[in-house]
């Protein structure tokens, strides 16, 4: 992740819950069209392990 990609999510984490509403409608608007290539198996299974991790962290916190 480059450091300008990490200082935006570091803005976006400081914004209200409305903020981040508006701002992800109007990043999702941008990029409804673009022509993403199709994602790999690997790529999948990597996704998936992250954010799994990423729910794993959220649960222990309860």
């Amino acid at each position: 992740m480059t450091p300008v990609v990490q200082d935006f999510l570091t803005t976006f984490d400081r914004l209200t819950d409305s903020e981040r509403l508006d701002l992800a409608s109007e990043i999702l608007k941008r990029i409804a069209y673009l022509d993403f290539p199709p994602l790999s198996d690997d790529n999948l299974v990597l996704i998936s392990e992250e954010i799994f991790l990423q729910l794993d962290e959220e649960e222990s916190a309860y």
